[in-house]
């Protein structure tokens, strides 16, 4: 049995949480809000009373929202100081480069060891422990943390020593599934507008031409205009969008269909789509008004 703590209790941390009590861990979870921290503890969980608590387990998994959610719960206070020795803290976020190289020198300076290890998959991927890791740091601590991850997931990709390089790889994904997400829309929506089935079309090129879970699962969250509950809001979705962008600049690499993308998504948030599913960027499309 392993001691660890989930700090993050959204959409994505509480199927983690979920998964690693099943799999006998004991389990301390922290959120900011109450609510999901007691939905966990009736299903076994501990409950830590605050971010220096739960960093007591020695081992902490975190998913927060965006940098400045990480930040404030862990790097703009004396929190990591209250860790105990040899503790390491796994960072499961999709956070920018620039956070994740603060992140670790400040973990450095408190003894506190830190990974990078952002998750490909929905919900319902996280639900059935079926995540793919990308992970990045120390190596030592990623073999440490190993049997953890694999409950969580079903591959770990090592991807470096530098913790960064694991948040690079999860925001170049999340680009690229906006950028199909985007086609998709505009693809049925030149079916629809001459009597193609959307369905239709999504079965053919999921099967032929784009198998797998991209154009299968967002293609038909399009066709249906299906938005909630949303795997990942709009908001989120800008905000992965911001962090590709950045981090291209800061490389000096160019993003032209990026830059579409930012006007399509600031254009969808607009429009009252922000906490909606990100494939509702396609409503931006023009849609017949009979679709379902």
């Amino acid at each position: 049995m392993t001691s660890v703590t989930v700090v993050g209790l959204g959409a994505m941390g509480r199927p983690i949480a979920r998964n690693l009590l099943k799999a006998g861990n004991e389990v301390t979870v922290w959120n900011r809000s109450s609510g999901p921290a007691a939905e966990l503890a009736a299903a076994g969980a501990s409950v830590a009373g605050s971010v220096s608590e739960a960093l007591q387990t020695g081992t902490v998994l975190s998913i927060l929202a965006n940098d400045q959610a990480f930040a404030e719960t862990f790097l703009d206070s004396d929190v990591l100081s209250t860790a105990p020795a040899g503790a390491v803290h796994v960072n499961l976020g999709t956070v920018s480069a620039q956070l994740a190289q603060r992140a670790a020198a400040v973990h450095a300076e408190h003894g506190v060891g830190y990974l990078a290890a952002p998750v490909l998959g929905r919900v319902p991927v996280a639900e059935a422990g079926a995540l793919n890791v990308l992970v990045a740091g120390d190596q030592g601590l990623i073999e440490r943390v190993q049997p953890l991850l694999d409950v969580i997931g079903t591959r770990t990709w090592r991807l470096g020593d530098r913790p960064e390089q694991a948040n690079i790889v999860k925001i170049i994904a999340n680009y690229l599934l906006a950028c199909a997400i985007q086609s998709l829309g505009e693809a049925e929506s030149l079916a629809e507008s001459t009597g193609v089935d959307p369905k239709q079309l999504v079965e053919i090129l999921s099967s032929t031409f784009f198998p797998g879970p991209v154009y299968s699962t967002y293609g038909t969250l399009v066709a249906e205009r299906h938005y909630q509950p949303a795997g990942f809001s709009t908001v989120l979705g800008r905000k992965d969008l911001h962090l590709a962008l950045d981090a291209a600049a800061d490389q000096s690499v160019n993003l032209p269909f990026g830059e579409v993308l930012r006007t399509v998504f600031d254009q969808a948030i607009a429009a009252g789509h922000g906490d909606d599913d990100w494939s509702s960027i396609s409503e931006l499309q023009p849609r017949p008004q009979t679709a379902a």
